[in-house]
């Protein structure tokens, strides 16, 4: 099917009036004048609406500098805000050292005291060997008795009480667990020994305050006492079966590892398993006593020995013999025996001075 001829015809005229506007042809005539000149127009107008290059340089130049301002604003504001934030920082942790420091004295029930028992905690987490930790526990166990026994000189309440020796049962069980687990791995009848003095000095402190305690905490007086007899018997139980291949029953309980019942086989390779020093008598100048013995005499003659001894009956219408004495028992000493070790086989006189003489033998 053909294209009109009319279309053909635009698309020719429309085709030669774009070329005519770039410039790439001219008119013939008065061809498109009417456009043409209307097109010239348009360009006059807007050549002279447009700024000069000064003009636009202005204008970018004061883009830009919106632009880097609007960027700077953040930032100032970030560091005011870390400067305040670190501001804030320093007197957090200037504000908990003096609240900390003022915290030292302070007793159960007192409002400081919980920031006491926070640094003891944060003490006990910057420590990191089990020994000392647990004698950490038993420090802080100690340090709440001498509380306790300034809450009796001021009359606190029953509260307090409550508290303080809650707080020393706690410290008190942790202690022993941790010191009797490294007993009982590593060995160490001194620690065990220890602890045993620590728990019975403790006892008698606290037997001490529960006559001036008020009635309600005496119970709970009673209770951390009897805790301290345990751990008496606990580290005498234990200290016994440190010799043996069986030391704990596996289990444990408030106060660590249970010792084992039973019979005790001896290991000879536990750190504990010394044995007694052989003791030898020293040597004395003097020989030693033998006991005496009595050497037999030789009838005398003239008795007749088949007759009982006693006192003889004189003989009717006779002299009495004559009554002979008896010699008294002699004792025999006899001498020490001496071992004389034989010489040595071999002996090199000493290569350098100052060293022994080598032997052989």
């Amino acid at each position: 099917m053909g294209v009109p001829g009319w279309f053909a015809r635009e698309r020719a005229d429309g085709d030669r009036f774009a070329d005519l506007v770039d410039g790439t042809e001219s008119p013939d005539g008065d061809e498109f004048a009417h456009e043409l000149a209307l097109v010239g127009g348009l360009r006059e107008l807007g050549a002279g609406g447009a700024p000069d290059a000064e003009t636009r340089q202005r204008i970018r130049d004061e883009i830009a500098g919106r632009l880097a301002e609007a960027e700077a604003a953040p930032k100032r504001r970030g560091h005011a805000v870390a400067n305040l934030a670190a501001a804030a920082v320093a007197l957090v942790l200037a504000l908990g050292g003096i609240t900390l420091l003022l915290s030292k004295d302070a007793l159960p029930g007192d409002p400081l005291y919980g920031i006491k028992r926070a640094g003891e905690s944060a003490s006990l987490g910057l420590t990191f060997d089990e020994h000392d930790k647990a004698k950490k526990h038993l420090e802080f166990a100690a340090n709440r008795v001498g509380e306790l026994d300034e809450l009796t000189r001021q009359g606190a309440p029953t509260a307090a009480y409550f508290t303080g020796l809650a707080d020393f049962e706690t410290d008190l069980r942790a202690g022993v667990s941790q010191l009797t687990a490294l007993v009982t791995d590593q060995g160490g009848q001194a620690r065990l020994a220890e602890l045993r003095t620590w728990a019975r000095n403790q006892s008698d402190r606290l037997g001490l305050q529960v006559e001036q305690a008020p009635a309600e905490a005496r119970d709970k007086f009673s209770a951390a006492r009897a805790l301290l007899d345990k751990v008496q018997e606990r580290t005498t139980d234990l200290g016994s079966r440190l010799v043996c291949y069986t030391i704990t029953t596996g289990a444990s309980d408030e106060l660590g590892a249970v010792p084992a019942a039973g019979d005790c086989v001896r290991n000879p390779d536990s750190p504990d398993a010394v044995l007694p020093p052989v003791t030898s008598s020293p040597p004395s100048s003097a020989p030693a006593a033998t006991p005496s013995v009595p050497l037999s005499v030789p009838p005398s003659p003239g008795v007749d020995t088949s007759a009982p001894t006693g006192p003889l009956a004189p003989p009717t219408g006779g002299t009495p013999p004559p009554v002979v004495a008896t010699p008294p028992p002699t004792t025999r000493t006899v001498p020490p025996t001496t071992t004389t070790r034989p010489p040595p086989l071999v002996s090199i006189p000493p290569l350098i001075p100052g060293l022994p003489p080598i032997v052989i033998g």
